[in-house]
């Protein structure tokens, strides 16, 4: 098989996972050596369903022992094999980086013998990249369960980045889905990354020069849509491994039907939407401060129809709205449409002068959501009174589908109501929120 086919086919058999983006970590050019690597450097590209791909995103093979039933290269899947011997995608990885096609490698691997073996053979990869060929770009490696710490090591020391997949989001699925795999079999190489990488933070602390291991971190992906798990038990298990092993990053995979075992969903396309919506809440937990718990209950999922923040706001109205002038910087972060740098921009610019509506359009904030939800020096401009059902099918995914039932309840108000509340545009001064100003405007949290 020569060297074109076994791209066509490896490259498609690593399609499935999803962990692959910017590479994480800076790393100047040096004299005598090959290439650099940049935070947002690793070549991309978008496949037809949104999803972000390395232009070098290949498996070393996709030969199997396993027989996982919700993957593409079980063993009992009859599909075109191909292997690359490590010499061969040594030189398509310096071929393609010298022709300027790539800026790095995203390496993963069927297991093939054993683990240790497979791992080997990587390890054999990376130490001819770096060593030999002194190869500078990015790398991002998969490590592959049960291999030992000495293996596991090796590939750190040579990696930008290393990730084990977890899967599943619940241990019980392992025994039916995937029996030659659990989640202890995956945990156990998680937590030695963890601890090297501070072990190799506490050494560069102390000594000036000190070799790196991982210093883009370690990762991890979980399928969604495969089991009946919620979305609350997922990102409850996600929030466990950020704190207990200090992850990157968490990538979420809406599963591919790629199999025909009772044990999995009969569905007729992947779920995008939701794995979308748990990629924001995820953001939501590590950069806004929220919890979990705050977000979804174990035994929910959260609603594809409006996004994890404006479904949690939509359940405090309570709070809401908030005085932007005299808001906490962590109650600016919980207003729907307000982002990180949104929020940054309100902080500093309310120190010299109090917002205004027009100087918020110009700091980027998403004023369609965001106006439900705030006031601007005692005056709301938004719609709907406050009434959380209204907010949501104004904001929902699904608007269009569900604008009869808006026009539904407006017909039921009284007509100064509506007139005030729902056709906003033939009123020139902004509408007062009636009633409880006072006790709301400070939206302290």
């Amino acid at each position: 098989m020569d060297t074109r086919e076994k791209i066509r086919i490896l490259s498609d058999s690593a399609k499935y996972d999803v962990s692959c983006s910017s590479s994480g970590n800076s790393r100047q050019g040096k004299q005598g050596a090959l290439g650099n690597a940049v935070q947002g450097g690793i070549c991309h590209s978008f496949t037809s369903d949104g999803r972000c791909i390395s232009l070098l995103k290949i498996l070393m093979t996709n030969y199997c022992i396993y027989d996982c039933a919700y993957c593409q290269n079980r063993v009992s899947n009859d599909i075109e094999r191909a292997f690359f011997k490590p010499e061969e995608l040594i030189d398509l990885t310096m071929s393609f980086y010298r022709r300027n096609y790539i800026e790095g490698l995203f390496l993963s691997s069927g297991v093939i013998k054993s683990p240790d073996h497979t791992m080997e053979l990587m390890v054999e990869i990376l130490k001819a990249l770096r060593i030999r060929e002194k190869f500078n770009g990015y790398i991002h490696v998969k490590g592959i369960p049960g291999a030992s710490p000495y293996l596991i090591a090796e590939a750190g020391k040579f990696a930008d980045r290393l990730s084990v997949n977890i899967e599943l989001p619940e241990e019980a699925d392992y025994a039916s889905l995937t029996p030659q795999k659990n989640r202890e079999l995956i945990l156990r190489p998680m937590a030695q990354i963890s601890r090297k990488i501070s072990e190799n933070t506490e050494e560069k602390r102390i000594f000036r020069y000190s070799e790196d291991f991982v210093p883009a971190g370690q990762s991890t992906q979980l399928i969604v849509g495969a089991t009946p798990a919620t979305d609350g038990k997922i990102l409850t298990l996600s929030g466990g491994l950020y704190k207990a092993y200090g992850l990157k990053r968490v990538y979420y995979s809406a599963y591919i039907p790629v199999g025909t075992s009772a044990l999995l969903p009969k569905l007729t396309a992947p779920p995008l939407l939701r794995e979308h919506r748990l990629y924001q809440a995820d953001w939501l937990l590590r950069f806004y401060k929220f919890q979990t718990e705050e977000l979804v209950s174990p035994d929910e999922n959260l609603d594809v129809n409006v996004d994890p923040k404006t479904q949690w706001a939509l359940r405090n109205m309570h709070l809401f709205p908030v005085e932007v002038n005299r808001a906490s910087f962590d109650m600016l972060l919980r207003i729907p449409g307000v982002g990180l740098i949104s929020a940054e921009r309100m902080a500093k610019a309310r120190r010299l002068s109090p917002l205004t509506w027009d100087g918020l359009k110009r700091m980027g904030i998403v004023l369609k959501r965001a106006k439900h939800f705030i006031l601007v020096s005692g005056r709301y401009y938004g719609s709907f009174s406050q009434d959380p059902d209204m907010i949501y099918s104004a904001l929902s995914e699904r608007k269009d589908e569900i604008q009869t039932d808006l026009f539904d309840k407006i017909d039921t108000q009284e007509p100064a109501i509506r007139i005030k509340s729902h056709v906003p545009k033939l009123i020139q001064e902004p509408v007062p929120l009636p009633g409880k100003r006072a006790a709301l405007a400070g939206g302290e949290s």
